[in-house]
């Protein structure tokens, strides 16, 4: 009998986490329209009085405060990305009503106006962010004590800020970038929330998981099978208890999934396309490679679709043991 309730605990738990995840991609691609409550919780197929509850239980943060911390965000990154981008397009385009609303929200967040943060504040920013992390204290835009959610939904555009001074840097890389339109494909998922940067044995566990769930539905057909790592937060702009990244794989768009398997669209269109040979340790220089060497002088600019590391290898079959990793980073003309 408790191995049977346990089981059925589980199967909840899992139609949940589908559920909550088919609402947070929902929002990711309509931040710019209204977002009620009702049509969210059409989207998970919940009760309006027992989804809101259901999601802030499952990923830490109410409804509200998420989409408006997902505006906000995006929004800070739309004005380092889009210089010539008016401040007021850049709310408009991240679902604000108006520009007097989203300059307070964006002030009560940041600290800062959006024109002071587009002129330098952000870093200054990312110094705050960096205390308050090491120290664990507070969240920065509601006094609130931090939660860790990496025990929420198991289940980051990366910085696309332009790093021009890299000569800090311990180790530097010179990338080698192709522009290429990829067409859209289907990926089936496994969503993780928390602190991910270094943590090997995370990504290991992560995809462990979604290939013992791909495995017997014959969805793993080398060399067709794609294999990547979506980045949906910029770890420089969203605190590192709330970054989402999710590990996929390929599939067919009629795949059927369900509890903490997701299924999603990559959307097609441009992207810059660079090849590495990585050690653990060095993804950070190969970002920083794409995003403050090339990216600042190719005549492109970011554009909104998130980014993903698409991996070409078996690293435990390279003979040093290396990744060997395309960045992917969605471009338009500057």
């Amino acid at each position: 009998m408790t191995g049977n309730s346990n089981n059925i605990q589980k199967h909840t738990r899992d139609v949940y986490i589908s559920r909550i995840n088919r609402v947070i991609d929902y929002i990711e691609s309509n931040i710019d329209k209204e977002l009620k409550l009702e049509t969210l919780a059409g989207v998970a197929n919940f009760s309006r009085f027992h989804f809101h509850r259901i999601f802030q239980t499952m990923v830490g943060e109410t409804l509200s405060h998420f989409i408006q911390r997902i505006r906000i965000e995006r929004a800070a990154l739309q004005l380092l990305q889009n210089p010539k981008k008016s401040i007021t397009e850049i709310a408009f385009d991240c679902g604000f009503s108006g520009s007097a609303t989203f300059a307070r929200a964006f002030k009560d967040f940041y600290r800062m106006s959006a024109s002071e943060w587009r002129a330098g504040g952000y870093l200054q920013d990312r110094k705050i962010c960096k205390t308050e992390s090491n120290n664990g204290q507070t969240d920065r835009n509601n006094g609130k004590e931090k939660k860790d959610s990496s025990n929420y939904i198991t289940g980051a555009t990366y910085n696309l800020t332009q790093r021009r001074n890299l000569m800090h840097n311990k180790k530097t890389f010179k990338a080698d970038v192709k522009v290429q339109d990829i067409p859209e494909f289907h990926v089936a998922y496994i969503r993780y929330i928390g602190p991910y940067k270094g943590d090997s044995a995370l990504f290991g566990n992560l995809f462990e998981k979604l290939f013992k769930w791909a495995g017997p539905r014959d969805l793993i057909k080398p060399p067709d099978t794609k294999v990547l790592c979506v980045y949906h937060d910029d770890p420089e702009i969203t605190e590192e208890a709330k970054l989402r990244t999710s590990v996929c794989i390929s599939v067919p768009e009629d795949t059927t999934v369900e509890g903490e398997i997701g299924k999603m669209p990559i959307p097609g269109g441009k992207y810059a396309v660079a090849r590495f040979e990585l050690a653990a340790d060095e993804y950070q220089h190969a970002w920083d490679a794409v995003c403050g060497g090339w990216l600042p002088d190719s005549g492109y600019q970011p554009d909104d679709r998130p980014c993903f590391e698409l991996y070409q290898n078996d690293h435990k079959e390279h003979p040093e043991q290396k990744f060997i990793v395309d960045i992917c980073i969605p471009v338009k003309p500057l």
